[in-house]
């Protein structure tokens, strides 16, 4: 049952925000009495922080699926972007903003927690785009990881960006642009430039 309520929460989370989803609006979507989910949340902010952990580890395992099978780092991040817009439902009530604003301390643990899984992963596809001829073997891999880090965070910030005038996968798709455009070669850009096209069409 924890883990139903859990996918349940995330879903309307997701969909509705944080702070606009009560305990009630869960039991009754899943057709079941506010005692039964305080038998394994104690508050809305262990529920919060229970969601927002899950979320995070299935995000994680899907990410890892993808460096696992990619045929190359350009197409490893084209594919984790579709894949964690697909997962978030396009981020349409900015759940990150939301987090940071009710549940900053829920935030602070999952931005360390981001930077962790981020970087490391980063790191290895930068080294691996360095070996394979797809980079600059000049670039400072650590240096690109965390400026890349800093760059998806920061598209994140509603203060930033504002929801209503920047859809999120714009966002992600010329950052990504960017980003790569910064550090690929010759051969590099050729699969660069496919991928730009194939999203223009």
């Amino acid at each position: 049952m924890r883990e139903k309520i859990i996918d349940k929460a995330a879903n309307l989370f997701l969909t509705l925000g944080f702070k606009s989803v009560t305990m009630d609006d869960i039991a009754n979507e899943m057709g079941i009495s506010k005692k039964t989910i305080y038998v394994h949340f104690a508050n809305k902010t262990k529920l919060v922080e229970a969601v927002t952990f899950s979320v995070f580890e299935n995000i994680c395992q899907g990410i890892d699926g993808i460096y696992n099978t990619s045929a190359n780092p350009i197409e490893e991040l084209y594919d984790i972007k579709l894949f964690v817009l697909q997962h978030l439902k396009n981020e349409k009530t900015s759940p990150q903003y939301q987090l940071k604003k009710y549940y900053l301390n829920i935030f602070n643990q999952l931005k360390v927690k981001q930077f962790n899984k981020m970087f490391g992963s980063v790191k290895n596809s930068l080294e691996k785009g360095v070996k394979t001829g797809l980079f600059r073997d000049s670039i400072n891999v650590d240096f690109i990881a965390r400026m890349y880090y800093n760059g998806m965070m920061g598209i994140k910030d509603e203060s930033l960006f504002p929801s209503t005038e920047y859809d999120m996968e714009y966002l992600i798709e010329s950052y990504l642009e960017y980003h790569l455009r910064a550090i690929v070669t010759d051969k590099g850009f050729e699969i660069l430039n496919k991928y730009i096209k194939s999203n223009q069409s």
